[in-house]
This record gives C-alpha cells, sequence and structure tokens, in this order.
C-alpha cells in the first residue's frame, strides 16, 4: 500500500484556494459509499445535489483524477476530499469496481499510443535530410536576428519606449517560421521591458545575450560539445525524451520537491517543479505541459522526498532532467538550505557555465522577513540579504511568526519569487 499522504500535500494538488476549502467539505465520511484502495489507486462515490453520486478516483502513481461531477476543475473537490479521507486512513483497501478498473486500462492504452506517435515523431526528425533542411531554416533565422539586433542598436533604445508590441512579435514570428521557437519566445518576452523602471539598461543587456547566443550559434562548431548543447537548447533544438532517458546523465538521490510554479503562455501551461538532491546537494527542474483547462503533471508534490534515479538533459549547466525511475513512495521531507552567501556563490558559478540562464532554485536556510528602505527582503543570520520584490508577505509572516524558516524560491533578474516555507510548526506551507 502507498504511503498515505498528509492534508498539505493533498492540498498542494488543488488548482486554487476555493477547491482546496471546498474538499474540507466532502472529506466526511457520511457523504461517501463504496470507498477503496490499492496500491495503484483510491475510489469512492460521493452524494452530491442531483440523485446520482459522483464518481471519483484517484490514480496514486501519477497522480492522475477522474470524477463523473461537472467541474472543470484538475483536481475537483471530490477526488480532493476523497485523497483527504484517505490519507486520513478512513478509506481501506478492497477489489477495484469495474468503472475504476476500466479508467485506469484507458489510461494505460492511451500511455503506449503517445509513446508510440513520440517514436514516430522522433524518428522523423532524426532523418538526415529533415535534420539538414531544418539546420538551414534555423541557420536563416539567426542571421536574420542578427540584422535586427543590430538595427535596434543603430537606431537607438529611445524608440523602444513608444514601440508597439508588434515591433517585437513580427520579430518573434520570424523565427517561429524559421525553427527557432526558444529564441522567438526570447524576442517576444523583450516587449515587456520598456514598460519598466530602468528599462534602457535591462533591454541592453538582454539584446546583449542575445547577440551573444546568435554567435555562438554561429561558431557553434567551434564551442566545447557541452556548451554547444546548451547554445542548440536556447535557440530551439528539442532533445527527445527517449534520448535523454536512454542517453542522459543517470544521477540517483533523495531529492527533495522544494518549489512549483505554472506559468501560462498562449495555448499552453508550463508547469515547473523545482528538486533539490540529499546527498548531492544538486538542483534539477521537472517540466510538464498541458493545453487550457487540461490537468498538469502533478506527480511531485511541494514538500516530499523520493527516492528517484533522473535523467539529465545535455548542456553545459545540466538543470532540466526527467524522472526515469522511483524508488518507493514519497514521504515528507524538509530540504537542507543554505546561507544566502553560498547561495550566490552557486548561482555565480551556474551562471559562468550557461550565461542564458535566466532562473535558478533557491533553497535557503535560517532566514526571516524584513523590510530595508520599503523592499521586503529574506535575511538570513549573517544579515545577508535577497529581494522579494512584488510579494505578499502576510502568508510567510503567518507561518514564521518573525522566527527563521527554511524557505525555497525561484531567482531570476526580477529578484527571488517566494515559492515554499517549512516551519516546525506548520510543516511545509505553498506561498
Amino acid at each position: 500500500m502507498s504511503d498515505r499522504w498528509d492534508r498539505e500535500q493533498v492540498l498542494g494538488l488543488a488548482p486554487d484556494a476555493a477547491a482546496a476549502k471546498a474538499a474540507g467539505g466532502v472529506s466526511k465520511p457520511a457523504k461517501w459509499s463504496g470507498t477503496g484502495c490499492d496500491d495503484e489507486a483510491v475510489w469512492g462515490e460521493c452524494e452530491g445535489s442531483g440523485k446520482t453520486a459522483y464518481r471519483a478516483s484517484v490514480n496514486l502513481t501519477e497522480p492522475a483524477f477522474r470524477c463523473s461531477c461537472p467541474s472543470r476543475k484538475f483536481p475537483c473537490k471530490h477526488a480532493l476530499g476523497l485523497l483527504l479521507l484517505w490519507g486520513e486512513g478512513t478509506v481501506g483497501g478492497g477489489a477495484r469496481p469495474a468503472w475504476v478498473a476500466e479508467w485506469l486500462e484507458e489510461r494505460a492504452a492511451r500511455a503506449e499510443k503517445a509513446q508510440a506517435r513520440k517514436e514516430s515523431a522522433a524518428a522523423k526528425v532524426k532523418d538526415p535530410k529533415t535534420a539538414e533542411r531544418r539546420e538551414q531554416r534555423v541557420d536563416g533565422g539567426v542571421a536574420e536576428l542578427d540584422q535586427w539586433l543590430r538595427d535596434q542598436v543603430a537606431h537607438g533604445l529611445a524608440q523602444a519606449e513608444k514601440a508597439p508590441y508588434r515591433l517585437w512579435d513580427e520579430a518573434a514570428r520570424r523565427l517561429v517560421d524559421a525553427q527557432a521557437g526558444a529564441l522567438a519566445g526570447q524576442v517576444r518576452g523583450l516587449a515587456a521591458i520598456p514598460r519598466q523602471p530602468g528599462w534602457p539598461d535591462r533591454l541592453l543587456e538582454e539584446y546583449a545575450l542575445l547577440r551573444l547566443l546568435v554567435r555562438a550559434h554561429q561558431r557553434r562548431a567551434e564551442l566545447p560539445e557541452a556548451l554547444g548543447e546548451t547554445v542548440r537548447s536556447r535557440v530551439g533544438f528539442t532533445v527527445p525524451q527517449e534520448d535523454v532517458a536512454r542517453d542522459g546523465e543517470r544521477v540517483r538521490d533523495l531529492w527533495c520537491v522544494t518549489g512549483s510554479r505554472d506559468v501560462a503562455q498562449e495555448q499552453l501551461t508550463t508547469r515547473r517543479v523545482w528538486l533539490r538532491g540529499r546527498r548531492t546537494g544538486r538542483p534539477a527542474l521537472v517540466l510538464s505541459f498541458a493545453a487550457p483547462g487540461r490537468p498538469l503533471d502533478a506527480s511531485l508534490v511541494v514538500g516530499t522526498e523520493i527516492d528517484a534515479e533522473l535523467a539529465f538533459y545535455p548542456g553545459a549547466q545540466p538543470l532540466r532532467a526527467l524522472v526515469v525511475e522511483r524508488h518507493g513512495a514519497a514521504a515528507p521531507a524538509v530540504p537542507e538550505g543554505m546561507p544566502v552567501g553560498g547561495f550566490l556563490e552557486e548561482y555565480a558559478a551556474a551562471l559562468e557555465r550557461d550565461p542564458w540562464l535566466d532562473r535558478w532554485p533557491a533553497v535557503l536556510a535560517g532566514v526571516r522577513l524584513a523590510r530595508t528602505a520599503g523592499e521586503l527582503q529574506v535575511v538570513d543570520g549573517a544579515g545577508d540579504a535577497l529581494p522579494l520584490p512584488a510579494s505578499d508577505p502576510w502568508r510567510l509572516l503567518a507561518v514564521s511568526g518573525g522566527r527563521p524558516v527554511t524557505f525555497a524560491g525561484e531567482w531570476s533578474q526580477r529578484g527571488l519569487r517566494p515559492l515554499a516555507a517549512w516551519d516546525e510548526d506548520e510543516g511545509v506551507v505553498i506561498l
């Protein structure tokens, strides 16, 4: 039987605060019938407003959710309520009903078909002629971007302050046409900079980093292999997951899930999950993607630790990874943090290996919330601080009560974005 999840782990899966609150209202044994669980799933029927009870089931290995209620939230309050009951030990073991077994079989069949499609697409990409045409198109797009960057600097940055969004959007569209999708995303993101304080310096810096990437791509044959892989990924060449699982650097450790963040971009939502190795101290980033309204991978729960083997994508600073094998169930855990000075040294070393690194995970030990010159910060025992721009301090204050906590966040040029905190009394709290 899988280790039962505690309340904080379950509610960490909720799509929003309203769903988490509503789950508490249905997590009462009297509302449920036909409940049961095994090593893979938990299920039950919850009374609703109509004559027919809602059938809810959860695949614990991913996890994945299904409910017959009309809610468009994933997971819905019934699935969350069922997990709360299971976590409390109220749901006992039993044989799967036919409707649960059918759902699990359908999921397994879809997974097999999806894997077959991936393998077919990978085979097309590996075709020498297809790959050569792609390289030529990307080279043309990069050369055009190089000229565009020269024009922006030659004409002066002042024009960018009042420039319409299409200045960057048109350049990004041309890169999409050239199959350099990652570069297109970076160019499109520049449109927001002239609306920020101190934008000229920031915009010039981003133009310089893009020019550095352009030159690195044009001289890629001269680069070390690992740096060349980094440049390819920043331009838009992806590595199939099956290649990473087969050939990527593998690291087994006790991986603590330190934070998660969902980012919606156009027709795709990306979930970034940050891990930190207990023995290696190594950070890792696991990405998942979903179309609007579709569930994202929720198998990595903030505040838990898994004994797992990860395969890292190639690059000069390997960070993105796949979970290729788990050894046992996840368990609640507190990550080992470091002082602010140690974090900055780690980040500087990573930036030296990958100058286009745009974010890095922070796990800080013994930090307090403080305000200096009107700026919100986290401060460690040595007095070193990191800024928390545009952050809501109240939840972190409520958790810590002014005491030092272990804190996890996502560091970028805009400062530190809070993700989670651990307190002796409260346990893990998602920020």
